[in-house]
């Protein structure tokens, strides 16, 4: 590897790391930030409203594509996803000086919600940037392994954005980040940009599109090229659905929603959730290189639907594994208490709410939510002539009434306590001390089982960019990789742990959530072994280029 080369990974990935970090931040202070800028609202609402905006910027990230991999295919690659990054890191400082919604009113939330719109436009346009960009550069017999270490910026970028907020939460004490220390992770997106933008701006453009640009093949219209034509369209199709998807349900389940599952359902605390998944980050990330070398010797498909299939297999396993070490009681409260929610069948609805913006106003949706927030497994017994709402404990029936007399569902709380159900001081819930606090056997157990979903990551998304870039020609490239990437990442699996969280709600089993990965992996292994074909040998350069220009 010459040193260009190096210079090329190196300013590719650190830039990407570094939207990552950008984009991650929000996520990770999802409920600081639900007080700041939405506290008129009540405090359910708060956090529906936080959680819209964050699920605003997955869902505008294909949109990003389609605008930045035009302007990528017509203009070139080093300066369309210069203007990426230049947007991201400024939208992410802009969001540390934003005022509080108590400080301008209803202006926060507006400004809050366009600001992590420009965040999700700019990340559609950083990846498929950069992939094409370093595989451009890439030798045709090491692609799967300069581009590997772009696929390290994803897991990185959230391990920085976790360790950051974990440093300012030690230094400052949760107090004063809760009120306003939550703002530096923010402000020192800046310090991030200007090293990117530094680093990046000395970089030549890729010398594909350098000597496509020679021979004047370039795409005159590159959006009605790659989705107006069938020929292309298809392939687009098929990368989505027969690489994507699948990587992107194993990718969020094996790092976001095992953060939100430890938080959410298993009631671990938030300091310590996010350290055994950092860890399980440091540890695993390395897979993302080895994949990324190995796709180049034996091939990227057997790797990546491997990966899918595999993982579908084991993830429930896996996370009842999670349970039984994080939270005993909770594991043993499931199996042995009998929980029914009875109530009118038309009082209870669907919980799906992928967006975050449905509130649920019924006593059963009410009390099926609650149940599911506190991990209770429950059966459903609906009928036309039932009155109100009521949950039965081990054979003791609590009517649930969200508004009186027990609008809080203590009574529902106190009977799940009293039937083995762990409150989030049970002293059995695993807890960390400290960062190095890793060697007892529970913890340590806990941070084996997450780095065997990071393993499970580093497969199917290691040799992805390589296969992506490979699929379709030079001339439509950016356009054609970034549009079906995006897709999959924002909404199969930026969406997911919504998702995932309804099915877990709206059927009372704590495990149930897992089957929306789990079915489109399999979906994914299915149709990439029909229809997806191997690109390991191909030239990406053939039926492109007919004469060379110099690297520059």
């Amino acid at each position: 590897m010459t040193p260009g080369e190096k210079r090329v990974i190196f300013a590719s990935s650190l830039g990407t790391v570094f939207e990552w970090y950008d984009f991650y931040l929000y996520g990770a202070l999802t409920t600081i930030i639900a007080d700041q800028f939405f506290g008129a609202f009540p405090h359910a609402t708060r956090e529906i409203m936080a959680l819209l905006a964050f699920a605003a910027g997955f869902v505008v990230r294909p949109a990003g594509a389609v605008l930045f991999g035009r302007v990528g295919d017509l203009v070139g690659r080093k300066y369309t996803f210069l203007i990426a990054i230049l947007i991201m890191g400024l939208s992410t400082f802009l969001i540390g000086l934003l005022p509080g919604s108590q400080v301008i009113g209803v202006t926060a939330p507006v400004l809050l919600f366009a600001l992590r719109m420009l965040q999700g436009l700019a990340l559609g346009g950083e990846y498929g940037g950069a992939a094409t960009y370093l595989a451009e550069h890439a030798p045709n017999n090491r692609r799967g392994f300069y581009t590997s270490w772009l696929q390290t910026t994803a897991t990185l970028g959230l391990l920085l954005s976790l360790v950051v907020i974990l440093g300012f939460r030690t230094l400052l004490g949760e107090q004063d980040f809760a009120e306003w220390g939550w703002r530096f992770p923010f402000l020192g997106s800046f310090v991030l940009l200007a090293i990117s933008l530094w680093i990046r701006i000395q970089l030549n453009e890729s010398p594909a599109f350098q000597r496509m640009k020679a021979v004047g093949g370039g795409a005159k219209a590159p959006l009605t090229e790659a989705f107006g034509r069938w020929t292309n369209f298809k392939i687009a199709v098929l990368a989505l659905f027969g690489l994507v998807a699948g990587q992107s349900v194993i990718w969020y389940t094996s790092q976001f929603y095992a953060l939100f599952f430890l938080q959410t359902v298993v009631g671990v605390d938030g300091y310590t959730s996010s350290l055994l998944v950092a860890w399980s980050l440091l540890f695993g990330s390395i897979f993302f290189i080895v994949f990324g070398w190995l796709s180049d010797r034996i091939g990227r498909k057997p790797i990546v639907l491997a990966g899918c299939l595999i993982a579908a297999l084991t993830f429930i396993p896996i996370f009842k594994q999670i349970v039984d070490l994080a939270n005993p009681a909770l594991a043993r409260a499931v199996e042995t208490t009998k929980v029914t929610v009875i109530a009118n069948s038309a009082d209870c609805g669907s919980l799906f709410n992928p967006l975050g913006a449905r509130v649920f106003t019924t006593p059963c949706d009410i009390a099926r939510t609650l149940l599911a927030r506190e991990g209770a497994r429950y059966s459903l017994d609906l009928s036309s002539s039932a009155g109100e709402a009521t949950v039965r404990v081990n054979g003791v029936s609590h009517t649930f009434d969200p508004v009186r007399p027990d609008p809080s569902g203590q009574s529902i709380l106190k009977a799940l306590r009293d039937a083995g159900y762990p409150a989030a001081n049970d002293p059995a819930i695993v807890r960390m001390s400290g960062p190095f606090d890793i060697f007892r056997a529970q913890t340590a157990g806990i941070i084996g089982l997450l780095f065997v979903l990071v393993f499970y990551a580093t497969m199917v998304y290691g040799p992805l960019a390589a296969a992506l870039v490979e699929l379709f020609p030079t001339r439509i490239r950016y356009t054609s990789v970034s549009l079906p990437y995006h897709i999959g990442n924002g909404w199969f699996g930026g969406l997911l742990p919504a998702i995932s969280f309804a099915m877990v709600a709206q059927t009372g089993d704590i495990f149930y959530g897992l089957w929306y990965p789990i079915v489109i992996a399999i979906m994914t292994f299915i149709v990439g072994m029909v229809f997806v074909p191997e690109t390991r040998d191909r030239d990406i350069y053939v039926g492109d280029l007919d004469k060379p220009v110099a690297h520059g």
